[in-house]
């Protein structure tokens, strides 16, 4: 078990938190997510909402937190029971982070599992030369099966055990600070391929033009909610991240960095998929199959489309592997100090229990596919569950702690780094946090109940 409070606990430097909680905010969340909602809510004008949202609302609920996680130097649920010893009610905050980062964990695995399986199937050249309807139909085939999704799953679970085991600094800090420059590096060579195909320019009108007569209420809604989502807020992951910051750090200017690297993926996540999305006609609305059933096309009609598919799911991998990481050790960091389990036990024993409702999810598209749980299969219920319910209730509850809870000269004791910084932004930031934070996130959270 790691000792608390002391150097070795948490990262070595500012930079590698920025680049762990960048990581862990940079997922499939950008580069899955967020093309298929930007082509569906009209694009450049979405862009600038998403942009306006992240920083003027994601980033002070963002900041809180990381307060409670460095403020406390324990894990989610230990955390309010140092913040609040009078009041053990707010240790079910924690509680709820706990199981968030569990049922998000369980369904992400199963995605995650697909971009390994594409990344064989472009590698051996079995997405060469399919037609449109062939490349659907292997798609819907590899998802239905029962046996090869669950062998990538538990790959993928195996992965980001073996990294959680190494510790924080051996660990998480260490494969991060690989793992984020070469997933730049490959953004930035399908960046440059995309805008060099004929036909380009249109995607980047549609990317970088805005038509703000496609706003309508529910895009403004999909935009914040996409803002929070992309910054993992609400689960627990930036408490846990967030207990391993170093107290002479800036908590201000690392969440501003945070944000401004998850932001500008997700952007160039668009300039990668769209110009090339346009230059070959086919939809930037085509949802949650864009990436699997869309883009393959793409890469068959390009020159070198091979070589560009295995970057690209490659890409995808390591995307989803830095945020598997961030939730794995909530959970691991959870069983550490509160059950005293050495960090080996924790990690494998979690993911084994993870696995194993995970595979339920896998088995939705398949052999439980009958199988609805109010009217959805198991994959969309743990899908619907933390989206709609459990990420925006946590971040209004981590909201209020700070907010109402929390006394105003704690919160600016951590901003402040104990007075040695003058954190002039601390009234505009205190105002949003105790009133527009929680307005918006109860919009959000009443309007995915009753839509």
């Amino acid at each position: 078990m790691e000792p608390l409070n002391n150097n070795n606990r948490g990262f070595s430097s500012n930079l590698g938190a920025i680049l762990a909680a960048t990581g862990g905010a940079i997922g499939l969340g950008n580069i899955w997510r967020f093309p298929y909602t930007v082509g569906q809510n009209g694009g450049g004008a979405f862009i600038i909402m998403y942009i306006v949202f992240v920083f003027l609302l994601g980033v002070p609920v963002m900041m809180s937190e990381i307060i409670i996680g460095r403020r406390s130097q324990q894990n989610v649920v230990g955390a309010f029971r140092v913040l609040a010893p009078k009041h053990k009610g707010w240790m079910g905050v924690g509680f709820l982070g706990i199981a968030a980062a569990f049922i998000i964990y369980a369904f992400y695995s199963v995605v995650a599992g697909w971009t390994l399986n594409y990344i064989v199937l472009s590698s051996s050249g079995q997405l060469t030369g399919k037609s449109p309807i062939e490349i659907s139909q292997l798609f819907v085939t590899f998802t239905q099966g029962s046996f090869l999704p669950l062998v990538y799953q538990f790959l993928f679970f195996a992965l980001t055990a073996s990294i959680i085991i190494l510790g924080v600094q051996k660990g998480i800090e260490k494969y991060t600070k690989i793992l984020m420059p070469i997933l730049f590096f490959l953004m930035i060579l399908l960046c440059v391929r995309s805008l060099t195909l004929s036909g380009a320019k249109e995607g980047l009108d549609f990317i970088f033009k805005p038509d703000f007569s496609k706003i309508n209420g529910s895009s403004v809604l999909d935009a914040l909610g996409q803002a929070l989502f992309s910054l993992s807020i609400g689960m627990g992951a930036l408490i846990t991240y967030g207990s391993y910051i170093r107290k002479e750090d800036n908590l201000f200017t690392t969440s501003l960095w945070i944000a401004g690297a998850d932001t500008f993926i997700a952007i160039l996540a668009g300039v990668a998929i769209f110009p090339a999305v346009f230059a070959f006609g086919l939809s930037p609305a085509a949802g949650p199959s864009l990436v699997y059933e869309v883009l393959p096309n793409v890469f068959n009609s390009m020159p070198g489309g091979r070589f560009f598919a295995i970057l690209f799911f490659v890409l995808l991998t390591i995307a989803a592997l830095t945020s598997t990481i961030s939730l794995l050790e909530v959970l691991v960091l959870w069983a550490v100090e509160e059950l005293h389990w050495s960090r080996r036990k924790a990690a494998i024993i979690l993911s084994f229990v993870v696995f194993v409702i995970g595979a339920f999810c896998t088995f939705s598209f398949g052999l439980l596919s009958n199988l609805k749980i109010f009217g959805l299969t198991i994959f969309g219920l743990c899908d619907k569950l933390t989206a709609t319910y459990m990420m925006p209730i946590g971040a209004l509850l981590f909201t209020l702690f700070i907010g109402w809870y929390l006394p105003k000269t704690e919160v600016y004791d951590e901003l402040s780094n104990s007075g040695q910084l003058k954190a002039r932004y601390f009234k505009i930031f205190y105002f949003i946090i105790r009133y527009i934070a929680p307005i918006a996130l109860t919009i959000i959270l009443l309007t995915g109940i009753f839509s």
